[in-house]
């Protein structure tokens, strides 16, 4: 279905955003909460844009890994950021790209007129997660609250089994299929033919180019930093890009999911990550009255599902094709890609899926040729491998650094793209205004 295009005053722009290093889990984010690196990436984007905090009418964020106690993270986040406690505030939840439904959603408010001005992203702490009680001893304690004798006291404890007392640790499992994040990447790799030097090839890259962006100063203006009690250490830069990854060195690490014939190993999967990300959306009429220049125009979205078992990873095959034929673009006419790298072989394989016409006309439903991306094209700033992968906060930095790249290249369009646990997948597409002007 091609896209209707919305009155220019309603556009949706991206005038600014900001994000917190990010850092692997368990390391000097280990004492702070998720709303909390919410917190510190919104005020991060309020101090860069000056923006007032009752100029805000929504903010949106993804979280995943949810803390009971902070259940509405974007809440908590804004209300520690200082925003008015009048301006709503909700929280999305779609995996790997809950801040992508965040940004979106927020977006359609705006092109409605429900909203001017939103601030979306998200935020996620793998150093803290919920570790819940055995479903046994969970019923144990709830009956023990209403008891009034010990002998009642010893009955309840009688009836558990010491197998209750360990605790109920999240998995990155599949509910559906129980296969993990990387188990789901080796079937699709060897499905689609992702070799173990495509694999390595794309994850030393990624830390190459990570690298070497950190040393150009291209996050310079989009990391904030982060002041990290008791001691109040400042955190300045993301600490997975890694200056010395080399084919070398990926190829001596053993496949971690297949032990006998995997091409995922640890260097090829993103890590655990702490961060948050914070973007500012406008209409573009809001946007010009407050005097904010845009970095990009928040052109078209799609999501799309596919099958657990076997599509699990292929967000980005499914969603690309459907948000170039809404409008009428081919591969080559987007000049700058951020696609989500959960692993290296799950980007080879999309990449190859796209290059597969028997797939795009059967399973996506469309009938072009996508044409082949140029490969500096994709991810030039490094990617989820070597930045890191907060789940709820990646959508947000993917938008951040395809705004940024657009600025910087001049090229017209943008597409971000991801995949997320159940089949799902994202791709948004964002337009230079400079292009349009």
């Amino acid at each position: 279905m091609a896209r209707t295009p919305l009155p220019a005053d309603r556009d949706v722009v991206v005038v600014d955003a900001a994000r917190t290093p990010f850092l692997k889990s368990n390391g000097a984010f280990a004492g702070l909460m998720s709303w909390e690196l919410g917190r510190e990436a919104i005020k991060g984007l309020l101090a860069r844009t000056g923006l007032s905090p009752r100029a805000v009418d929504l903010v949106v964020m993804g979280t995943v890994v949810q803390d009971p106690r902070t259940s509405n993270l974007a809440r908590e986040a804004m209300l520690g950021a200082g925003l008015p406690h009048t301006v709503p505030a909700f929280t999305t939840t779609l995996a790997c790209i809950s801040a992508n439904v965040a940004a979106t959603t927020a977006a359609e408010s705006i092109q409605l007129g429900r909203a001017d001005v939103a601030i979306v992203g998200g935020a996620e702490s793998f150093s803290d997660p919920p570790i819940r009680l055995s479903k046994n001893l969970r019923r144990a304690l709830v009956k023990s609250q209403k008891v009034k004798a010990p002998q009642e006291y010893m009955k309840i404890l009688a009836d558990l089994s010491p197998q209750d007392l360990v605790p109920d640790v999240p998995s990155a499992a599949e509910f559906s299929t129980g296969l993990t994040m990387g188990q789901s990447c080796e079937r699709l790799a060897h499905r689609v033919g992702v070799s173990r030097r495509e694999s390595d090839e794309w994850a030393v890259r990624s830390h190459v180019l990570a690298d070497q962006a950190w040393k150009d100063g291209r996050y310079a203006d989009e990391v904030v930093p982060v002041a990290v009690p008791p001691a109040f250490a400042l955190v300045t830069a993301d600490d997975g890009p890694r200056s010395d990854s080399t084919m070398e060195t990926a190829g001596k690490l053993k496949p971690a999911f297949d032990r006998d014939f995997g091409v995922v190993t640890a260097a090829s999967s993103s890590f655990l990550t702490d961060g948050g990300s914070a973007v500012l959306l406008m209409s573009a009429e809001k946007a010009r009255q407050l005097g904010h220049k845009s970095k990009a125009i928040l052109r078209d979205w799609v999501y799309a599902a596919g099958d657990p078992l076997e599509e699990l990873l292929a967000g980005p095959a499914l969603t690309i094709p459907k948000i170039l034929a809404r409008n009428n673009l081919t591969a080559r006419d987007v000049g700058v890609w951020e696609i989500h790298e959960a692993f290296a072989a799950q980007v080879v394989a999309n990449l190859k899926l796209l290059d597969d016409q028997t797939f795009l006309r059967e399973r996506v439903g469309v009938d072009m040729t996508i044409g082949e991306i140029p490969l500096e094209r994709i991810n030039a700033w490094g990617g989820s491998l070597s930045l890191g992968h907060p789940f709820g906060a990646t959508g947000g930095r993917l938008i951040a650094t395809a705004s940024r790249r657009l600025k910087a290249t001049g090229h017209r369009y943008a597409v971000l793209t991801g995949c997320a646990a159940g089949g799902h997948g994202s791709a948004i597409l964002l337009e230079n205004p400079a292009a349009v002007q």
